[in-house]
């Protein structure tokens, strides 16, 4: 299938992927379906660097996306998908940085696929993106991207530190650490003017975790960020309980055996 009639057929089969509990078993196993996709994902690479890409590419190519994120969110096609490497596909949309809404909404979707990987709470997903560059890709966007983008990346984030092998490879070399912290330290920075709720309760879960490791710890009680330490986000976790027993939590955390 070629030109308008494969891009309808994207388009006709992501807008209905919902109403097909087994959609992704049929993505998988019908013959050439997932070279195709991937032929719609690699398709797009020159318009990468230097930053071509237009909205009709950047919405085909978002409709490829989404059927993979079918694929990676399906129990029975989740580890078939992973050992075919096919994350990896999607790292150089990862790793672009232009601002533009082609761009943005190919980050944010490329993000989705991954965050339907990791929300199954799988130690086979997790191992496997720490043998790849997602951390620093999704700390990037923790930085610059827009709202959306930063909510999925700390989403994927949280959860591979909620992973115990995950957290222990953050904590390996103070390299990695440091990495997270300063820019889990940045993102608080810029809560404090905007007072996002969706992104401080991840940024509080990630600080809550990291205090698990002893090592961590240890370093936190230096360097927490001090409006988790005062009253800067009473007023925005006022109708947040569970945010602000996680915050508790993690000065309790920090405070124990603290001369």
């Amino acid at each position: 299938m070629q030109g308008p009639s494969r891009e309808q057929a994207l388009l006709e089969l992501s807008k209905k992927r919902e109403q097909f509990d087994d959609l992704a078993l049929i993505l998988w196993h019908s013959y050439g379906v997932m070279a195709t996709l991937l032929q719609e994902i690699v398709g797009v690479y020159p318009a990468l660097s230097p930053p071509t890409l237009t909205s009709t590419a950047s919405n085909r190519v978002c409709n490829a996306l989404a059927l993979l994120q079918c694929v990676a969110s399906h129990n029975e096609t989740r580890n078939l998908f992973l050992n075919a490497h096919i994350p990896l596909f999607l790292y150089p949309f990862l790793n672009t940085t232009s601002k533009t809404r082609p761009f943005e909404y190919l980050r944010l979707t490329s993000l989705g696929v991954i965050g339907a990987l990791v929300k199954n709470d799988s130690s086979d997903v997790i191992n496997f993106l720490l043998s790849t560059e997602i951390i620093p890709l999704c700390l990037r966007i923790m930085e610059s991207g827009s709202e959306l983008s930063k909510t999925v990346a700390i989403f994927i984030v949280q959860k591979i530190l909620l992973d115990d092998t995950g957290l222990a490879y953050i904590c390996q070399t103070y390299e990695r650490f440091y990495a997270v912290g300063t820019v889990l330290g940045n993102m608080v920075a810029q809560l404090v003017e905007q007072q996002t709720l969706r992104l401080l309760k991840h940024v509080v879960r990630c600080y809550l975790r990291l205090s698990d490791n002893p090592r961590a710890r240890e370093a936190l009680r230096q360097c927490l960020p001090e409006p988790l330490r005062d009253a800067t986000f009473s007023l925005a976790l006022r109708d947040d309980a569970t945010t602000k027993r996680c915050l508790t939590q993690l000065l309790v955390n920090l405070a124990d055996n603290y001369d």
